[in-house]
């Protein structure tokens, strides 16, 4: 099966550095591939180079974006147009900058709805009362005459969301889409993301710093570092034996450590423990020779500081790091 989503040694600059470096990665139909990292470390701008949004400072400096057969990277600007919000949908993190003040949320959903799908005002209408209804906000049809002010953070992306799936669209990007709610709300609304992608059988592209999200509602993890990804795996491998040092000391510096498993197959029980630290400072993503992790890696050795390590096959998963087949590593897995 294709993926929906296959990005090939994508790079992106500003006028005075690099800050995405060769990143490559795929998303299958259905799957939830969840990118990982600090702040900083580029996972945005690659979500906003891959839809082609850049500010006017940045671009793509090399790489192929390839979606439903389509290079999104050479693509034109009327083929970008009809494909955002129609096959590719994104969801920020903050919706209340990301709708507008001076419009009722109804108002803008149908915006959506009536630009891809033609529909006449009636019958958009109607549409829009389903979407927020299925995405539970309750009395739809009063509510969609609603401001943004009116609604809640949790019920604001909600209104995001039912704008994210009002096309069916193959792919959602979800940009850190719980960073300004409490805990609470996040799990509803990433629960609730969730079951709309098995309803609709879409592929999200997840970004978060969170990884007791990853470990929670994502297939697959791809670790982000200065720029570059440093590993991917299925979460499940992940979680449980990390190569690279970077990862492992993300799951390290994670509040609760999972003790085991109980009940079904895929629910964990957790113990809290000591945290660690990762030691030095977070580098930047400017292209320094060598990998980017050398300075804080307790397992640095010579060749780390020569040229970056490329990304290779590693048990399960792919790994940049020059030792990571050495030996196998401990069982270190942490979610928070």
């Amino acid at each position: 099966m294709a993926p929906v989503l296959d990005v090939r040694d994508l790079a992106v600059g500003f006028p005075s550095q690099i800050v995405v470096h060769g990143v490559s990665f795929h998303i299958d139909p259905g799957e939830t591939l969840a990118l990982v990292g600090e702040s900083g470390c580029g996972k945005s701008v690659t979500a906003f180079a891959l839809m082609r949004l850049l500010p006017t400072t940045a671009r793509i400096l090399r790489g192929e974006v390839w979606f439903d057969g389509t290079n999104l990277v050479s693509a034109s600007p009327p083929v970008m147009r009809g494909l955002r919000g129609r096959r590719i949908a994104l969801i920020q993190q903050e919706p209340l900058t990301s709708l507008n003040p001076v419009l009722t949320v109804g108002a803008q959903i149908a915006e959506v709805i009536r630009r891809h799908e033609k529909l006449p005002h009636a019958a958009a209408r109607r549409r829009v009362g389903e979407l927020l209804d299925m995405v539970g906000i309750p009395e739809p049809q009063r509510r969609a005459e609603e401001f943004p002010h009116n609604f809640s953070g949790g019920m604001r992306q909600r209104v995001m969301i039912a704008m994210a799936v009002a096309c069916h669209p193959l792919l959602i990007i979800a940009d850190e889409p719980t960073t300004a709610l409490d805990v609470t709300i996040q799990a509803q609304v990433l629960d609730l993301l969730d079951g709309l992608r098995r309803q609709f059988g879409m592929a999200v592209l997840l970004i978060t710093h969170d990884l007791g999200v990853v470990a929670q509602w994502a297939d697959r993890a791809a670790v982000m570092y200065a720029g570059r990804i440093v590993e991917q795996a299925p979460v499940r491998p992940f979680f449980r034996q990390p190569r690279h040092p970077y990862a492992r000391g993300l799951l390290g510096a994670s509040v609760n450590e999972p003790e085991g498993q109980s009940g079904s197959a895929d629910s964990w029980h957790y113990t809290t423990r000591r945290l660690n630290e990762i030691s030095g400072s977070v580098a930047s993503a400017a292209g320094e020779p060598g990998c980017p992790f050398a300075p804080r890696c307790p397992e640095m050795i010579p060749a780390c500081r020569a040229a970056p390590p490329r990304l290779e096959p590693v048990g399960d998963g792919l790994v940049a790091c020059f030792r990571a087949a050495e030996t196998e590593v401990p069982h270190v897995a942490a979610v928070g």
